[in-house]
């Protein structure tokens, strides 16, 4: 940790990203004053380009962002707002989208293979029972769907709140996938008969609207290839959505199979004749949330980032009372997959960091913000690379230095915090003065068919 500050150092005078721009003369980088953007027949306005980063903005988040299903009673207002802040949270930290995404694939396809596993057999068996009483004409009034296993959409469908319980003719709470195959083997409620094209019904998205965000986010990425390719500068917001659209891209294909917009769950009933259910997950407010008012305003801004890493998941007195899965939670049970949920989730960060390496030698109005960009990129590509090396530390060791270790992974963290909030501003300044070029469009983009 003690050497990052000199290797930071030292690679920020290392020109390995090769520009289309001008070469540089001198230390100090020129300030540029675009005075006539449209000084040739074949140009982009600055709105075009804040436009096509922002419908490729809204695609890597709004779209491509499949939210759990919300209270029976919560009106739109709350659902919209809840989902507005899923996507200021992807446009802040994707890489931590992309964690929230493979949590919740994995947890998904281990819940449908469990499911399969315990009431395969029995399945197997009424299969085997109905063609013996087929042999006799007795069997043409049993349902096709009980021979149906589960696939991941049903695992992703129970883990985001989609079996409500429902005790004397009222809902209870939401139940979790152990819940709900406990209470099946108990015999407490019946095993829920919902095909996989009954829930691809409720959901919102298809593989068409599914697949105008990827041609979406594919084009943007094309046009930013041909610039590249016809020497021409694109902009550091231009840079960022491409980071933002290329992440986004990996948790789409982890949300593939995920339900999307399902207003509401699937009815369970308690039997009668079974006794009363026990406490539900879902049913009681996390021990994390306390009455202290500022205690617990500080854990309710700090929670659903600690969530979407699935480091803390508690149920927090909303999602009590609105009888539905947190927005963030709701995915994790063990700790199976907190490898693969830290690699993923630390090489998705650093390469973030990377792609914004790309604006390595890109013409800043000073010096001074040149640097600051290609120290901000190198501590966000590097910072996850200390925390998954100090993770795999903490594995080995005990004691102060765990502690030691720790407090490491707690201060990269923060250098990636400051380090992402410096590129947010420098893009903002960026706009005050655009390099030579920057307006000007390849030749063929305006005769490719695109959104």
């Amino acid at each position: 940790m003690t050497l990052s500050p000199l290797a930071i150092l030292l690679l920020l005078h290392i020109p390995f990203v090769s520009a289309s721009l001008p070469n540089l003369n001198g230390t100090s980088v020129p300030t540029l004053d675009v005075s006539n953007p449209l000084s040739c027949s074949n140009t982009r306005s600055l709105w075009d380009i804040i436009w096509s980063c922002a419908a490729t903005l809204f695609a890597c988040t709004w779209t491509a962002i499949h939210p759990n299903i919300p209270g029976m009673d919560e009106g739109k207002f709350a659902v919209y707002s809840r989902r507005l802040g899923i996507m200021m949270m992807g446009l802040i930290a994707p890489e931590l989208v992309i964690t929230w995404a493979t949590v919740q694939f994995l947890s998904a396809r281990d819940t449908a293979k469990a499911f399969n596993d315990v009431f395969g057999a029995q399945l197997h068996q009424t299969r085997s029972c109905c063609a013996d009483m087929r042999e006799i004409g007795t069997a043409t009034s049993l349902p096709a769907s009980l021979f149906r296993e589960w696939t991941v959409t049903h695992g992703f469908f129970v883990w985001m709140g989609g079996f409500m319980l429902y005790f004397d003719d009222k809902p209870r709470a939401t139940l979790t996938p152990n819940e709900l195959k406990r209470f099946v083997h108990e015999g407490s409620v019946e095993m829920p008969i919902i095909m996989e094209a009954d829930i691809e019904d409720r959901s919102k998205g298809d593989a068409l609207s599914k697949g105008i965000a990827i041609l979406q986010l594919a084009w943007f990425v094309l046009q930013l290839v041909a610039r590249y390719v016809q020497n021409l500068p694109v902009t550091l917001l231009e840079l960022d959505t491409l980071a933002i659209a290329a992440l986004s891209g990996i948790a789409y294909g982890f949300w593939w199979k995920k339900p999307k917009d399902v207003g509401r769950p699937h009815v369970v009933y308690w039997k009668a004749t079974a006794s009363p259910p026990s406490i539900l997950t879902y049913d009681n407010i996390g021990e994390k949330f306390s009455e202290n008012f500022w205690s617990d305003l500080w854990f309710t801004c700090v929670y659903p980032w600690m969530s979407l890493m699935s480091i803390e998941i508690s149920v927090s007195p909303r999602a009590v009372h609105s009888r539905r899965v947190p927005s963030q939670g709701g995915y994790k049970e063990s700790n199976r997959h907190d490898g693969v949920r830290l690699l993923i989730g630390c090489f998705s960060g650093a390469v973030f960091g990377g792609l914004h390496c790309l604006g390595w030698n890109v013409l800043f109005q000073g010096h001074a913000e040149q640097m600051l960009w290609r120290a901000a990129s190198l501590a966000i590509a590097s910072a996850p690379v200390f925390i998954l090396l100090s993770y795999g530390y903490i594995i080995w060791l005990d004691g102060l230095h765990q502690t030691i270790v720790a407090c490491t992974v707690l201060s990269s963290a923060c250098v990636y915090i400051v380090a992402r909030v410096t590129l947010i501003v420098l893009i903002l300044m960026g706009f005050r003065s655009l390099p030579p070029g920057v307006y000007d469009t390849v030749a063929w983009t305006k005769l490719i068919p695109h959104l």
